[in-house]
């Protein structure tokens, strides 16, 4: 028999990415703090909060495989939040121009059934183009990003702002690494296709 499949997390992103693999699922928002702890690095964040999404929801949904999932951008070292508000963007997006981001996409996958849980990390760096602050405000008035990390949606308009991005996985920037999804999904009897 075949597990239900539950996505921990309320993101749009995250639930059309997941509907690309043509598997039923249900979402359940986790509703956990998303503040980093004392010490922490943006990775150990992101694989944290990818764990806590996930257990949060297991206990309303037994015999379920769950998928937790959580991004955060740094530059330097330093965590990047979702800017919120126009200005924030446009001063979080002057302060990434020409600079190298990346982005920590975790993921972790829990069988209920088993306890078996797998815990993964999918960095992506993104090299910022050069910006002025006329590019910045055309892009901003016509691709309001305010939600996401970095300020852009690189699977959309925010490209045009980028000079590369390297990453195993282009879907980890979006926000859920399908290729390791697949990979987690199949060790807990959930064959795709």
């Amino acid at each position: 028999m075949i597990p239900s499949l539950i996505l921990a997390s309320s993101s749009t992103y995250r639930a059309e990415l997941l509907q690309r693999l043509g598997i039923p699922f249900i979402q359940d928002r986790p509703d956990v703090d998303e503040s980093a702890l004392n010490n922490e690095t943006p990775r150990e964040t992101a694989l944290r909060l990818a764990e806590t999404k996930a257990r949060h929801v297991a206990d309303r949904h037994p015999g379920s495989v769950i998928i937790g999932s959580d991004q955060l951008a740094s530059l330097n070292g330093e965590a990047l939040g979702k800017p919120g508000t126009l200005q924030n963007a446009q001063t979080q997006l002057g302060r990434l121009s020409g600079q190298v981001v990346t982005f920590h996409t975790a993921i972790c996958v829990l069988d209920t059934r088993s306890g078996q849980r797998h815990l993964h990390e999918v960095p992506c760096e993104v090299l910022y183009r050069e910006l002025t602050a006329h590019q910045i405000e055309s892009y901003l008035t016509q691709e309001p990003a305010f939600d996401c990390a970095g300020a852009a949606r690189i699977e959309a308009l925010g490209i045009s702002l980028t000079r590369y991005v390297r990453c195993d996985d282009p879907t980890a920037l979006i926000g859920l690494p399908l290729i390791t999804v697949v990979d987690l999904l199949k060790q807990c009897g959930i064959a795709i296709p």
